[in-house]
């Protein structure tokens, strides 16, 4: 293998390919990485095993050499426009032999303005030496480069990295970028990088973009330059625009729809748990009544032995049953197992919040007042109160109605007023679409409430199904109420087909007879019997064109006045509102 690289070197075996890198807001190509490969006929074609082979024999630095000459010479001789990323390993920045200028040389002699060359340091091992890496990325400023740092969030050190050499440009790696448009904990890593971006002057690249959607996710956030395959792919002879289409889909106006965060599904009861000093069964009633004397606000003991927990001794039980004549006479020097709760409410530490609630509400009323211990297989790590585990659920039911409805796990409230915010900002034409479902109430009251669950999941599939994903927004205001943020052009077909498709799914919903009479007879509110038709939906729709509303209020006002018209309709309607502000 050695033999192999001193080969290579001599002879000069390695190619240059190069990936464009383009501006998110013009679509211009800006920059390319020049990448380089092995002899094609060998198993060192590939740079990662061509740079493990080089490290393994001492042979790093006279390999990047060569890689750096061969990408610079080829740059050249292409005349590529922009700027030019040159990847350089940490270990080879630092070299301090008679070579260190040995790029700059190559530079120069083939005619390259130093500033039109980035430095793009690439981690293969832990960097230590902090003081000397800030040393040289200095003196290679001086010399005019600029520097970039690769593969922020999957290296050993990039955040420290980034921090100590506060470099030109930051590159994401491609893991936190493929699938951003359906992750919210991507999407929340790369605002992050791109606010601190913001703040300290750099300007961040996103690599390994492979869809439109996620291009579009990531221009919405602010992220400056892309790369990846829907892009570009490395090239010996790269283009030197980007392709038509993304052009085309960079300069279109619009949003994208961001990925949506649902309820917390895996919060469990370790989040309630309170550390409470049990006693052992060998501990008599006296002595645990001085430990509430002692106490005036425990309300409960754990009782546990060897760790295993054993049941609860309540503070009300205890003294309503030494208020007794003799009882404390008769039971005070006994174990306090007398008066415990020998079947306490128990629950391991990866309990979610949900399922615990339903087993206290299943449970015998005093459970919620005594609380529950919390347990790591089997043994006992503390207590959990009835009262924390209503205000966390509580707090959880709220922040699904706000931000995903607990029902159809569709956008709540929040997300909807967000994305109508983002609308209005990009100054872009859209549809707004009230969606309700007509007669639910009665239909919720003769059929029960879980078939009534059912119809409005049936409508939020249908909704989600019949809209583009990236493009058209589906939110659950709450009930049987939907709102839609239409992007697409066709929008109006789509209603039409949510109308149709809910026509002939809601059927299943009623009885032979109520299908065959077309409705049936409930109690309306003052109590009379009235004939309640199937039901059907009705859509209220407004245009929004550039500078037309100015807040996410007037815009729903607007919906709901149009949702009100459509309603006068008989049946499946869909009313917009060809009035202009």
């Amino acid at each position: 293998m050695r033999a192999h690289l001193y080969d290579i070197l001599a002879r000069r075996q390695l190619s240059a390919l190069f990936q464009p890198i383009v501006h998110m807001q013009s679509g211009e190509i800006i920059a390319y990485e020049g990448l380089i490969r092995g002899p094609s006929d060998s198993p060192l074609h590939a740079p990662m095993n061509l740079f493990k082979a080089a490290r393994a024999n001492g042979l790093t630095v006279e390999v990047e050499h060569l890689c750096r000459k061969v990408v610079l010479e080829r740059f050249a001789e292409l005349g590529l426009p922009g700027k030019l990323f040159l990847n350089v390993s940490p270990e080879c920045l630092l070299q301090r032999d008679a070579r260190h200028g040995e790029t700059l040389e190559v530079i120069h002699q083939i005619g390259i303005n130093p500033e039109r060359v980035i430095i793009e340091l690439t981690e293969n091992q832990p960097t230590y030496d902090y003081d000397l890496m800030r040393d040289a990325v200095l003196h290679y400023r001086k010399m005019g480069f600029q520097i970039a740092i690769d593969d922020l969030g999957e290296g050993f050190s990039s955040l420290r990295l980034w921090s100590e050499l506060r470099p030109e440009y930051v590159k994401i790696d491609m893991h936190f970028i493929q699938g951003i448009n359906h992750d919210p904990v991507k999407l929340q890593f790369v605002r992050s990088i791109q606010e601190i971006a913001e703040k300290s002057n750099t300007r961040v690249i996103a690599e390994g973009i492979e869809t439109q959607a996620e291009l579009l996710v990531l221009r919405d956030v602010g992220v400056a330059y892309g790369q990846g395959y829907h892009l570009g792919r490395p090239h010996p002879t790269p283009a030197r625009a980007a392709p038509a289409e993304v052009v085309k889909a960079l300069s279109r106006n619009g949003v994208a729809v961001y990925p949506q965060r649902g309820a917390d599904k895996q919060a469990t009861v370790l989040k309630l748990l309170n550390q409470v000093q049990a006693v052992s069964t060998s501990m008599n009633n006296n002595e645990v009544y001085e430990i509430f004397q002692r106490a005036p606000d425990l309300l409960i003991i754990p009782v546990v032995d060897d760790g295993m927990p054993q049941g609860l001794i309540s503070r009300f039980v205890m003294i309503e049953h030494f208020a007794r004549p003799y009882e404390r006479e008769l039971y005070g020097k006994k174990s306090c197992r007398q008066f415990m709760d020998q079947k306490p409410l128990i629950a391991d530490k990866s309990t979610s919040l949900q399922e615990l609630s339903f087993r206290m509400a299943q449970a015998d009323a005093h459970h919620l007042f005594n609380g529950f211990i919390i347990t790591d297989q089997g043994r006992y790590l503390g207590m959990g109160t009835g009262h924390d585990l209503m205000r966390e659920i509580t707090q959880m039911q709220i922040h699904a109605a706000r931000y995903a409805n607990p029902l159809t796990q569709l956008p709540g409230n929040v997300p909807i007023t967000e994305h109508i915010d983002r609308l209005l900002e990009s100054g872009s034409r859209f549809w707004v679409c009230y969606f309700d479902l007509d007669h639910f109430k009665p239909f919720n009251d003769v059929y029960g409430y879980r078939r009534g669950d059912d119809v409005i999941q049936l409508t939020g599939n249908l909704l989600t199904s019949h809209c583009d994903p990236d493009r058209d927004f589906v939110g659950h205001i709450g009930g049987d109420d939907f709102m839609v943020l239409f992007q697409s052009e066709d929008w109006e077909q789509r209603c039409q087909t949510v109308m149709e498709e809910f026509g002939r799914n809601v059927l299943d919903f009623y009885s032979t007879e109520d299908r065959e009479r077309g409705g049936y007879i409930s109690e309306d509110r003052q109590g009379k019997k009235v004939f309640y038709s199937l039901m059907s939906v009705s859509i209220g729709a407004i245009r929004v064109e550039p500078h037309q509303y100015y807040t996410h209020h007037q815009i729903a006002t607007a919906a709901a006045e149009s949702k009100k018209q459509a309603k006068k309709t008989f049946g499946n309607s869909l009313f917009l509102d060809r009035r202009q502000a």
